[in-house]
């Protein structure tokens, strides 16, 4: 492959590189184009409903909102909403959703380990990974509706786990339909590059009707391992880079391996 076509195309990029203006990038309600869904597509749904198991769907257990910062500009921010399934205690996979009701967008997936799952990863794959015991502690991470009580065992567990989360629809950019390369996203942290807008949160607030602040307080004692950022989880922290993917050619492999 030449150099010159090994350059990233901008309405491939996973960055900041607004698309290509077409009907799925501009324009509408912000909506995904489109006609109305049928008649006899609602009923073909509805039926298939009442007859399919649909049983991964049905594994998801619990809604949890937080927030997301993409890897490669941690000042653009999102509220994620994450339907949880658990594979075992150790493995947890996540569609993530743009809101909670019925026109929500899918824009990604998070896919959770335990501390113990992680720290077996290479060095090179953990860098895709981020910690989630900042977001637990400072009350970013929350399960609306759900008593505190009720909760706590499982912010004591979260809070030693690891995401790895692809963005593929960046509704923030105003992308009216999945474009581009997906963006690796990157939890909450401390420090100031890391810190969700009060503007975010205060919007989830209001929405819910709890405050996060006093989220925070109440989980005062939830356990955080002693290490908060074993191995090269949240890279961008202490290196201050992060990570975008760009689609470039490749050349096609010809002929498949001998099985």
């Amino acid at each position: 492959v030449e150099a010159n076509e090994l350059t990233p195309d901008p309405s491939m990029a996973s960055s900041d590189e607004k698309p290509v203006p077409t009907p799925a990038s501009t324009g509408g309600d912000g909506g995904p184009p489109g006609k109305p869904t049928t008649t006899s597509t609602m009923l073909l749904d509805k039926g298939a409903a009442a007859l399919q198991s649909l049983r991964p769907v049905k594994q998801m257990k619990q809604h949890v909102c937080t927030f997301a910062l993409y890897a490669h500009d941690p000042h653009r921010q999102v509220e994620t909403h994450h339907y949880v399934s658990r594979l075992n205690q150790d493995v947890l996979q996540c569609p993530v959703y743009d809101s909670d009701d019925k026109h929500a967008r899918l824009i990604g997936v998070e896919y959770i380990v335990s501390r113990k799952i992680f720290e077996s990863l290479p060095a090179e794959e953990q860098k895709l990974w981020h910690s989630h015991a900042h977001e637990i502690k400072t009350g970013l991470w929350a399960n609306p509706w759900v008593p505190s009580m009720l909760g706590k065992a499982e912010l004591d567990h979260m809070a030693g786990t690891f995401g790895k989360f692809w963005c593929t629809w960046q509704v923030d950019r105003g992308d009216r339909l999945p474009l581009g390369a997906p963006a690796l996203m990157v939890s909450p942290q401390g420090e100031r590059d890391g810190a969700v807008r009060p503007d975010l949160v205060r919007k989830r607030d209001q929405k819910y009707s709890f405050s996060t602040e006093e989220l925070k307080v109440a989980r005062a004692d939830v356990e955080v391992p002693p290490e908060p950022r074993p191995g090269q989880a949240d890279y961008w922290v202490r290196h201050h880079k992060g990570f975008a993917v760009d689609v470039v050619p490749h050349e096609m492999k010809r002929h498949a391996p001998f099985p």
